[in-house]
Order: C-alpha cells, then structure tokens, then sequence
C-alpha cells in the first residue's frame, strides 16, 4: 500500500490523506474468503452452544426461581433477628442504613449513602475519521478526512496515536482520578448485606451542588452546573483542564436533604445477622435485591419476566451468529462469481436468502432438541399436539373412505 502526502486545507483542525493499494488478484481474494470460511465454521458451533445451552440455563434458572418462591419466609420491615430463619430463604422491604456518611475532602462533599462516585473529566483533543473509497487508475483509494475538536472526555485520550499530533498534544494523565467510595457496612432492618447484594445498588443520581456554594472552596476551584471546575473560567477552557461531578447510590440516612432513605425488596438467605446467597437444588444462587417496595412473590415475578427476557435475547444472538457464520463460510461461492456484475448481484441476493432460511430452520431445529434434551416430556407432548392435526385429517379421510 502507498499513501499520498498530506493535503491540509486551511483549517489546522482538519486534513485529509489519500492512501491507495492494487485491487487484489483472484487467488488473493480467494485466499482472504478462505480466511473469513474458517472464522464463520467457527461461529457456526458456537452459535449452537449458545442456543442448546440457553435452553438448560433458562430452565434450571426457573426451577430454582420456583423452589425460591415455594420455600421463602417473609419477614416484615420492623421485624427483630430471629435465629430460628438461620439457613433459610427470607424475603425482606426496608430502608438502607450506614453508620457513617461518605465523603471527598477534597472537594468537602458529604453524602449519607451507600456509594459516593467521583468521576472525572478532562477537556482535550478528539480526533474523528471520516473513510471513503473510490476506483481510479486501476487501483482502490481511500480519502480519509481527519478532523480534531476539544471534548470533555472522562477517559484519557493518547494524542501520540493521532495522525497529527502536531496542534493536538493531550496531558499524559489526569490531575485527579474517579473513583467509587462504598460504605463498609450496609444494613436492612436487623441484617448486614453481602458484598454481593451491596454490588447491586446502582441508582446513581447526580449530587447537585446549588447548597454548596457557600462553601469555601480552594482558590483554583469553581462551580458550574454541579460540576467543580478547576479552573476559574468553566466557560472557557483550555486543554488539561479538568471537572469533577459528584453522584450517589443508596441513600441511608434517617434525615437528609437529598430525600428519604432508600428502600429495598431481598430475598437471599439469613445466616445470623447476615444476609448471604442461597444455593437450591438446581445449582443456581438466589441474591436478589430490587431498589423498589415489593412482596416477595413480585420479586420472583420480576424475576421470571428477566429469565424470559434473557432467554429470548440470547435465542436471537444464537440466530444472529449462525446467520453471519453461514454467510462469511458461503462466501466463497460470491467471491468466485465476483468478476461477472449482473451474476455477482443474484448469488449476493441468493446467499443472504439462503443464510436466512438455514439459520431459522436450524437455530429451531437446535433449541427443539435442546428441548427434547432438558425437557424431554414437554417436548414430546408438544409434538404429540402438532402431530395432532394431522392424525385428525388422516382419521377423517379414512372415515370418509369407508363410507
């Protein structure tokens, strides 16, 4: 491959580069679709992995719902410890409590919750591509637009990565970083939570800073639209400078400005005055927490609703996969017939249609046997009713016959 020089225009943040290459011969565009076969064979099996096996998680996943919700004790808000529910699947409604508030001295930020997160933002150089291709002289040429703006990013941009950093220099680090403070102990009524239910509360709400502008703040810093700035010009910045926004998860004190405690609906199991996961029978762990007010049989409901959903997301990413595997391994046949337009067109159209066809029919063919392989009587039952119809046309053209 060649590259063109560099063609700026005026703009410094803007310049466009003209790379070209030799159309590859047949043999190398074979050698390539042979490439791609390989890749799309190994995407067809992995495509019935995830269609098979999603049929036993998703039935193991509803049979340990349902001994959840068969076995599970309910206690009230108010309730005391009681050590006789040791071992066993409780459900619980209540308010979060943390014993200590969580805090930034830095930026003199203090919030009862159960997570305080800092993120940070620097202002700095984006670069964006724009591609296109195009034929001439018997060659492919790509003329690619190159264009910089300035961001406020929260990840660090490498500016030595740019095709040209000339102009566009980023900071090699940030001046502050984020970060994520969770409270050492978490409670719900008479019970501390499990690291596992903590990590699930996730109702990030932006902290906002209008109360705090009384505050005395460092010199270099400013307030803006509940972001610090450091700096004292928010409306103009400059690259390297950097803002900090503040939100929180899990309110848990009795009183606070920023609104009532949190309350929560668990099921997981009491052990002690610790709420632990449950292992049932079918190999699942139940640690459910819903940032909401509900019983215990609306926790297993919207549990089932996500099963069902999960079942249904992964079924169309099995089909997915087995669609695009059949494509890049029937590839081969369109590069073959590549050279002649109106005939490439047809096998182009053929191919899509016939990756339709045999990724539905086999993706179905491979969740009834995943079927027939976890459920095997509600399988046979299913085909007992479909083969129904068609013994029941058969009866009546006998019966007629012997009329």
């Amino acid at each position: 491959m060649s590259s063109a020089p560099t063609f700026s225009g005026k703009d410094a943040n803007q310049h466009k580069r003209v790379s070209a290459k030799s159309n590859p011969g047949f043999l190398e565009r074979l050698s390539e679709t042979a490439g791609g076969t390989v890749v799309g064979v190994g995407l067809f099996f992995l495509s019935i992995y995830v269609l098979f096996t999603n049929e036993g998680r998703a039935l193991q996943t509803e049979s340990s719902l349902n001994e959840g919700l068969s076995q599970v004790v309910s206690l009230g808000p108010y309730s005391s410890l009681d050590l006789q529910n040791n071992n066993r699947l409780v459900h619980l409604s209540a308010q979060l409590h943390t014993s200590q508030p969580l805090h930034d001295p830095n930026y003199r930020v203090v919030v009862q919750a159960v997570k305080l997160k800092r993120q940070v933002e620097m202002y700095q150089w984006v670069e964006y591509q724009e591609s296109k291709d195009y034929e001439e002289d018997g060659q492919t040429k790509t003329e690619t637009t190159y264009t910089y703006n300035t961001e406020w990013k929260s990840e660090l941009i490498n500016s030595r990565n740019f095709d040209k950093e000339i102009g566009h220099q980023n900071p090699s680090a940030m001046a502050v970083e984020s970060v994520t403070v969770v409270a050492p102990e978490v409670t719900v009524g008479p019970f501390y939570l499990s690291k596992g239910l903590v990590e699930q509360i996730n109702n990030f709400q932006t902290l906002s800073l209008k109360d705090l502008n009384a505050f005395n703040l460092d010199p270099f810093l400013s307030i803006d639209d509940d972001y610090f700035y450091h700096t004292q010009y928010p409306h103009k910045p400059e690259v390297g400078d950097v803002r900090v926004k503040f939100s929180f998860a899990g309110l848990s004190g009795e009183t606070s400005r920023l609104g009532p405690a949190q309350t929560v609906s668990i099921v997981a199991m009491q052990r002690g005055d610790q709420l632990i996961p449950f292992k049932t029978k079918s190999g699942d762990t139940l640690e459910i927490l819903y940032l909401e007010e509900l019983s215990a049989e609306e926790v297993f409901m919207k549990e089932h609703q996500y099963n069902s959903m999960k079942t249904w997301g992964l079924r169309a990413a099995g089909w997915a996969l087995m669609f695009l595997s059949i494509q890049l391994t029937m590839r081969i046949i369109y590069t073959m017939v590549d050279w002649v337009p109106i005939l490439r067109e047809l096998v182009s159209v053929g191919l899509k249609i016939f990756a339709l066809c045999v990724s539905c029919s086999l993706s179905l063919l491979t969740i009834g046997v995943g079927w027939f392989f976890y459920r095997p009587l509600v399988a046979v039952a299913l085909g007992a009713l479909a083969l129904l119809p068609v013994f029941l046309a058969r009866s009546g053209l006998v019966a007629k016959k012997n009329q």
